[in-house]
C-alpha cells in the first residue's frame, strides 16, 4: 500500500531533489520513514530547522535546482520562518514540508497547534495545505512548480495523520519543470531601450544579479556607450571581473565612484537589479531591465521599463545601439574611483602586519589570496557583509552568498552546510561573524556529524559591530553593541572539529594555509580590532553631523583589496571606441 508520505518521496525525485534538511519527530515521522524505505533522498540531520532553511537557500542558489526543507508541527515548522523568508527574498527555489498535528485536532488548541497555512504566506508564493488523500500528488506538484517557477518559496503543509493515509490517486510519469526559460523582451521596449541610448550623452549601467549568464553582453554594451558600469552587493560577483569599466559599488557598503557615475548621467539603466536603497539612486533618467515584471519601477521612476532577461535583451538591442565617441564621462569616473581607492589604502597597509588587535581588512586580504579560485564564500550579514565586499576578488568561478536581501544574522555556517553538501569536493568558506555563529552555534555539531570539510573563519571582535556603526551615524553612543569575549575555537575543539585561534596578524596565513590542506572541517578564529568600522562613500550631512557627534573610535572609509591595481589598469587602459 502505497502513503500520502511515498507519494510525496516519489514527486520529489521526479524532481530531482537530492537531500531533505530538517530535525526528525512527531509529525513528520511518517515522511521520514517513507524516505527511509525508499533510500533514496538523503536526510540531513540540522540541529535547528532554521538552519535547514538556509542550508536549502545556499543549495538552491548554487546548484539553480529545488532544494527541500522539512519541519515537524508546531515548534518544528515555526523555526524554518526566518530562514524561508532568506531563501524567499533571495529568490531561491525552496519547497518546505511544514507537518501539521493530526486533522481531527485542527481547531481544538491542541498541543503545539500552529496553522502553518497562515503563518508562512508572506514567505511564500505558495503555501497550501493537504488534508485529503484526493490533493495528491497535484497540490506537490503545483507547489514544486511555484518554488521552481515563481523563484522563492512554497509550502506544503501536511498533518502526520493524512501523510500515512492510503494514496488514492496515482503518480504517474510527469515531467515537472526544473529549469526557467528565457524572458524576451517585446520588440517595441528594445526599440524603445536603443533609441534612448543612442539619444544620452553620458550613460551609466548598473548591474544586480540579474546579469548572471550576460557578462560578455553587459561589457559589450558599455563599449559602446563608454559608459561605466557600477554594481550592488549581489551584481559583484557576476560583472566586476574582466571589468575594464568597473567603477565599483554603491549602497551602504559602496566604495569607489559608482554613486557619483549614476548621479552624474544622463541615463542610468538598471540591469537586473533590484537595489531597495532608492536614496542612492539618482530618481530621474533611469531605464530598468528585469526578467520579474513586478519589480519594474517599485525603486525609482522610470522613463521605460523592459521586461526580459537582461542577455536575452542586450543581445536584442547591442545591433541597433550606436558606438559612441570621445570617452570624456567614462575617463574621468574611472579617474574619481582610482583617485577614491588610492585614498584609503594607506589606513590598511601601514604596519598592518604588526597591529594588534588584528586588522580584519588584513585578514579578508590573505583570506581572498589563498582561497581556491573556484571557493563559495558565505557570509554573515554585519561587517563581513563589508569585508566580503571589499575584499573577495570574483573572476567568474567563485560564488559569494548571504543574506543580501532579508538581512539575518547567523546564515553564513548554515548556508555553507548547504553548499558543501551540494558539492563536498569545493572548497566552502564561511566568513561568520562572533555574533553570527554564536547564534547558530549549534550547527557545528551539524558540520562534525556529517563530515563536511567547511572552512570556517570567524571574525571575532566580541562586537555587533554593523550595529555599533548604526548607532554612531545616528548620534548615539553605542550600547551593549560590546560583550566578553568567546573562545570559539575551543568550541569548535570541543566539539570535534580541529580550529585554531589567532592573536597575532603574523600568524593569519598560516592558519589559513593549514586549514584549507586540512581534508575535513576546520575553524579559524581570527581575534580583530572591534574599532575596525566602515562607512559608505556618500552619507548625508546630518548622518555625518550625528557620527562626529558619537565617534571616538577608528572609523575608516573602507579598505579596497587588490580593487585599487583593477582600478589603476583601467585608468592606464581607458577602453576607446
Amino acid at each position: 500500500m502505497a502513503t500520502l508520505a511515498d507519494q510525496l518521496v516519489q514527486v520529489l525525485k521526479q524532481a530531482g531533489v537530492q537531500r531533505i534538511y530538517g530535525v526528525v519527530g512527531d509529525s513528520l515521522n511518517p515522511v521520514v520513514d517513507a524516505l527511509r524505505r525508499d533510500g533514496t533522498i538523503e536526510w540531513v540531520y540540522v540541529r535547528n530547522e532554521e538552519a535547514g532553511a538556509f542550508a536549502a537557500a545556499a543549495e538552491a542558489q548554487l546548484t539553480g535546482r529545488l532544494a527541500v526543507c522539512a519541519g515537524s508541527c508546531g515548534p518544528g515548522n515555526t523555526h524554518l520562518v526566518n530562514g524561508l523568508y532568506d531563501a524567499h527574498r533571495s529568490g531561491a527555489p525552496v519547497l518546505a514540508i511544514a507537518s501539521q498535528i493530526p486533522s481531527v485536532q485542527l481547531g481544538t488548541g491542541y498541543f503545539q497547534e500552529t496553522h502553518p497555512e497562515r503563518l508562512f504566506t508572506e514567505c511564500s508564493s505558495y503555501c497550501e495545505l493537504i488534508s485529503t488523500p484526493a490533493q495528491m500528488p497535484r497540490v506537490l506538484r503545483t507547489a514544486v512548480q511555484h518554488a521552481v517557477g515563481g523563484e522563492g518559496v512554497a509550502v506544503v503543509v501536511l498533518p502526520g495523520d493524512v501523510a500515512e493515509a492510503e494514496a488514492v490517486q496515482p503518480v504517474g510519469r510527469h515531467d515537472l519543470l526544473t529549469v526557467k526559460g528565457a524572458v524576451r523582451p517585446p520588440a517595441g521596449q528594445v526599440e524603445e531601450l536603443a533609441k534612448a541610448l543612442n539619444a544620452a550623452e553620458k550613460v551609466t549601467l548598473f548591474c544586480g544579479a540579474g546579469v548572471r549568464g550576460a557578462h560578455a553582453e553587459v561589457i559589450e554594451l558599455a563599449h559602446r556607450l563608454l559608459a561605466p558600469i557600477g554594481h550592488s552587493l549581489r551584481g559583484k560577483e557576476w560583472i566586476q571581473y574582466d571589468n575594464p569599466f568597473d567603477v565599483g559599488m554603491s549602497g551602504l557598503l559602496g566604495y569607489g565612484a559608482c554613486y557619483e557615475a549614476m548621479h552624474e548621467a544622463d541615463l542610468v539603466v538598471l540591469l537586473g537589479t533590484d537595489f531597495p536603497y532608492d536614496p542612492f539612486l539618482p530618481g530621474r533618467n533611469t531605464i530598468q531591465i528585469d526578467h520579474d515584471a513586478t519589480r519594474l519601477g517599485r525603486r525609482t521612476p522610470l522613463d521605460l521599463a523592459v521586461h526580459g532577461d537582461v542577455g536575452e535583451t542586450l543581445r536584442a538591442a547591442l545591433p541597433l545601439v550606436k558606438q559612441k565617441g570621445g570617452g570624456r564621462f567614462l575617463g574621468d569616473i574611472l579617474k574619481r574611483h582610482t583617485r577614491s581607492l588610492e585614498k584609503v589604502v594607506d589606513a590598511y597597509t601601514r604596519k598592518i602586519e604588526k597591529h594588534v588587535p588584528i586588522h580584519p581588512e588584513y585578514a579578508a586580504a590573505l583570506l581572498d589570496e589563498l582561497a581556491d579560485d573556484d571557493a563559495v564564500f558565505t557570509v554573515d550579514t554585519g561587517m563581513c557583509n563589508v569585508w566580503a565586499a571589499r575584499y573577495l576578488t570574483p573572476n567568474g568561478k567563485r560564488r559569494v552568498m548571504g543574506s543580501f536581501v532579508h538581512g539575518s544574522m547567523a546564515n553564513a555556517l548554515p548556508h555553507a552546510i548547504g553548499a558543501q553538501l551540494a558539492d563536498r569536493r569545493r572548497q566552502v568558506v564561511s566568513m561568520s561573524g562572533d555574533g553570527g555563529l554564536g547564534m547558530l552555534m549549534g550547527e557545528l555539531l551539524t558540520v562534525k556529524l556529517h563530515d563536511l570539510p567547511v572552512k570556517i573563519v570567524v571574525f571575532n571582535n566580541a562586537s555587533l559591530g554593523m550595529v555599533k556603526l548604526e548607532m554612531l551615524v545616528d548620534g548615539m553612543p553605542d550600547f551593549e553593541t560590546d560583550h566578553a569575549g568567546v573562545d570559539f575555537a575551543a568550541i569548535a575543539k570541543a566539539a570535534g572539529i580541529e580550529s585554531v585561534r589567532v592573536e597575532k596578524p603574523k600568524q593569519v596565513r598560516s592558519a589559513l594555509e593549514k586549514a584549507f590542506a586540512h581534508d575535513g572541517p576546520y575553524l579559524v578564529e581570527l581575534v580583530t580590532d572591534p574599532n575596525a568600522l566602515s562607512i559608505p562613500p556618500h552619507i548625508t550631512a546630518d548622518q555625518l553631523k550625528g557620527f562626529a557627534l558619537a565617534a571616538g573610535r577608528t572609523v575608516l572609509t573602507g579598505g579596497v583589496g587588490k580593487m585599487v591595481d583593477l582600478a589603476r589598469s583601467n585608468l592606464r587602459n581607458i577602453p576607446r571606441p
